[in-house]
């Protein structure tokens, strides 16, 4: 992570950004993620708390950040507490952050160690009318609030009760919804690795492996890339698996005939891609897949033109929820007549399509955004439709990263296979070079 080709830059304008949104006479706190244990002496690999990333670039755990620009001490404007050198640490566990290095990732020059933030944090709320804390009960219900970070919560508000406290979560949804250049170039190299991976596994025989085997080949194109791993638990799922919208077993034998549904994305410096595609085990659609693959790939291509700014992505779900009620029909699956009879708290078309079309993606997969908001330039969402039909064991989703911008939506993914005869060409093709 240190080698990736970040500026801080990145991170130095964030925080400027931050700063501009706060309240007058204000300061904020952010703490790190937490080691997460796995089981005796083990540890799943830390990952950073994605807020304090977009503040700081810093990978390191039980570190701290100051931001009070008009603190009345210039030293205490900008602060990065981070754990001093630990020479027991470094033998077991190896290179350790220092002062310079956390200086070049974050651009903070006043960096300090972990044991001075009580310290300077009693200075400071002397001149502080109101403190920012990174705490919802949304992130506290999803772990994505450390239990430092709850203790350190409780601990200001019973120590200074006369301070106003604000939430830091609005500001900073505000931020990391619109990507900067910098970071439109990480997703889209996580969007080409992501591809990449793909490509890999339309060379690689499908029949009679296990979906396993199939996450192994994406992981393989992965770590040659320097990605640093998945941006999410991938979905590889072979024939009725397909149908089942979190599958994460992976662990199924794929069958002749089946539809192999993947939904995979590189992470990379932490940004993350988000790929759907669906394709035939033995390299060719049968008839009735094509059917229906090409019913999902013409509402994709319909629904990428409603990605501008001030649409919402209720009002996309809404809109392409009706495409698919019309392709729903021309595939059998109900009768126009059917659908004027139906329930309006039942739609048929929610037997086949139970999921939204639209979400941010960033530092987060699922990254922060309101769904009610409309959509400005800057920002990326996926576009994901899909058709479920259980009793046929097929299920099909297509999805793409799209930029928004003030004019055409850009499609971060549009080099990566996607229409049937390509799919088949490549597969084809990929059957003779074994």
């Amino acid at each position: 992570m240190r080698n990736l080709p970040i500026s801080n830059k990145l991170f130095t304008e964030n925080r400027q950004h931050f700063t501009q949104l706060m309240a007058d006479n204000s300061m904020a706190i952010f703490t790190t993620a937490e080691k997460m244990p796995r089981n005796g002496d083990q540890f799943f690999p830390f990952r950073q708390q994605s807020d304090f990333f977009y503040l700081t670039g810093i990978q390191e755990e039980k570190a701290r950040l100051i931001l009070f620009p008009s603190c009345p001490n210039p030293a205490f404007r900008e602060v990065l507490f981070i754990e001093p050198f630990d020479e027991q640490k470094a033998i077991w566990e190896g290179q350790q952050l220092d002062n310079n290095e956390a200086g070049k990732l974050s651009g903070i020059k006043q960096i300090m160690p972990a044991s001075q933030f009580e310290t300077v944090l009693q200075e400071t709320m002397n001149y502080t009318s109101g403190v920012y804390l990174n705490n919802n009960e949304y992130i506290k219900y999803f772990s994505d609030i450390s239990d430092n970070q709850l203790q350190l919560i409780y601990s200001l508000k019973q120590k200074y009760p006369l301070n106003t406290f604000h939430r830091a979560a609005p500001l900073l949804e505000q931020l990391r919804t619109i990507k900067s250049n910098q970071e439109i170039e990480l997703i889209q190299t996580a969007c080409n690795i992501t591809g990449k991976a793909f490509e890999r596994l339309l060379r690689f025989p499908l029949t009679g492996k296990y979906e396993f085997e199939i996450q192994a080949e994406i992981e393989h194109e992965f770590t040659l890339n320097r990605a640093s791993g998945h941006g999410y638990y991938p979905i590889i799922a072979g024939g009725k698996n397909a149908c089942i919208l979190h599958y994460s077993a992976n662990d199924q034998q794929i069958q002749d005939g089946d539809l192999l549904l993947l939904d995979f994305g590189a992470e990379y410096a932490n940004y993350s891609a988000d790929l759907s595609r669906t394709i035939p085990a033995n390299g060719k659609f049968t008839a009735r897949q094509k059917q229906c693959y090409n019913a999902v790939l013409r509402v994709f291509k319909k629904a990428k033109q409603l990605y501008k700014p001030g649409i919402t992505i209720d009002q996309i779900n809404k809109e392409v929820w009706k495409f698919m009620e019309l392709e729903m029909i021309d595939l059998g699956l109900f009768t126009t007549e059917d659908v004027a009879n139906q329930s309006p708290d039942k739609p048929l078309y929610r037997q086949f399509l139970m999921h939204g079309i639209a979400h941010h993606i960033g530092l987060d997969v699922h990254d922060v955004g309101s769904k009610f908001e409309p959509i400005k330039a800057g920002m990326i969402l996926t576009c994901e439709p899909g058709i479920y039909i259980r009793n046929e064991k097929i299920g099909i989703r297509i999805e793409n990263d799209i930029l928004i911008t003030e004019g055409e939506p850009i499609d971060l993914m549009a080099h990566i296979p996607i229409e049937v005869d390509d799919i088949e060409r490549f597969m084809e093709l990929s059957e003779v070079l074994r």
